[in-house]
């Protein structure tokens, strides 16, 4: 083999890797060998890990202690009606009340999730949207969720916590005979309307 036959074929084999570049779908985007795929453009998905837990607690006491009393008499009448005792009136009242109220709300949502970066903003965060349903039988659960995520939150993977996304917006949603089994029925929420 002649050495320009040997040069030329070191020089394809060198040019291969730019070749493909040119022609596929990644060329101009950096993507090194030595750094994690994370989700950094407008089409990238990302996974949110959810775990939501909420609590609340309110208590109330409310006590009051009111009492009264009064008395009045009188003595003996006089002159020719002394016999007729003149009045006499007492009277005695008394409050009490001791009220106490609590109400305890938790709920807590896990899931895993993946959404797709629907705009990069100038500073480098990325707005996300997602919806995730799941037929069993005849209800459907349905997830939706909304929005940003700092690059820096990424982890290697490519998942971020829901408590990292700034503007979260989760909700979480059934339709079905399950939903409408645990519906109060329609003279229950008649009465609730009306007391």
């Amino acid at each position: 083999m002649s050495f320009r036959k040997l040069l030329a074929v070191v020089g394809l084999l060198i040019l291969l890797p730019f070749t493909i570049k040119v022609f596929g779908a990644d060329f101009g985007r950096s993507q090194s060998l030595f750094t994690d795929l994370k989700a950094a453009r407008v089409g990238d998905n990302l996974t949110v890990l959810i775990y939501e837990l909420t609590n609340a607690n309110n208590q109330s006491q409310s006590k009051m202690d009111e009492s009264h009393d009064a008395s009045v008499s009188g003595g003996p009448g006089s002159g020719a009606l002394d016999f007729i005792p003149l009045f006499g009136a007492s009277s005695s009242s008394s409050n009490a009340y001791d009220g106490k109220g609590e109400v305890r709300k938790s709920q807590s949502l896990r899931a895993k999730m993946t959404v797709t970066v629907q705009a990069v903003r100038d500073n480098g965060d990325l707005t996300i949207e997602g919806k995730r349903s799941v037929g069993i039988g005849q209800n459907l659960e349905t997830m939706y969720l909304t929005g940003i995520v700092r690059q820096k939150d990424v982890r290697a993977d490519n998942t971020v916590d829901s408590y990292l996304i700034a503007d979260a917006r989760i909700t979480y949603d059934g339709k079905g005979p399950n939903q409408n089994s645990a519906r109060p029925g329609i003279i229950t929420r008649l009465l609730g309307w009306l007391f």
